[in-house]
């Protein structure tokens, strides 16, 4: 049971590390996808992880075009504050990949651009806020996921 959770080019490390201790909680693995706004040996990436991080299954890629290229085959959705249809509207399935993009802009035009059909969005019901904290984002999403799957 779980998911792939997708992290393209992450700023935070808090975020990252928390998210990495969701990962784990959830069986999930964790991809990290090269350039990082941060050092992996950031204090704050190990604090938001914990003393759980040595035991997290996390791979990591150089960049965009080597994380497609490794995973062409695998079936993954994209989480947009742009899309139309809500993430809970998808089937999730088990070692789906949940793809997210950085905290300061999102996934990148290219990638939404080239998956608009797989694109979903996590809905706002205020007008005063762009978006959610992208570990809350991932969180919502695996328990969608799990809600569905188990």
């Amino acid at each position: 049971m779980g998911f792939n959770i997708v992290l393209i080019e992450p700023e935070i490390p808090n975020n990252t590390g928390n998210i990495g201790r969701l990962a784990l909680g959830t069986g999930s693995t964790l991809h990290l996808v090269k350039p990082f706004g941060f050092e992996l040996t950031d204090k704050r990436l190990k604090r938001a992880g914990l003393d759980y991080w040595s035991h997290l299954n996390v791979i990591m890629y150089e960049n965009v075009d080597a994380f497609f290229e490794q995973n062409k085959e695998k079936k993954m959705i994209f989480f947009t504050a742009s899309a139309t249809k809500n993430h809970w509207e998808i089937d999730f399935e088990e070692d789906m990949f949940l793809v997210f993009g950085k905290e300061s802009v999102g996934l990148p035009k290219s990638i939404l651009n080239d998956n608009a059909d797989k694109a979903v969005k996590i809905p706002l019901y205020s007008e005063h806020i762009r978006s959610l904290n992208l570990a809350n984002a991932v969180a919502i999403s695996i328990y969608e996921g799990l809600r569905q799957i188990v």
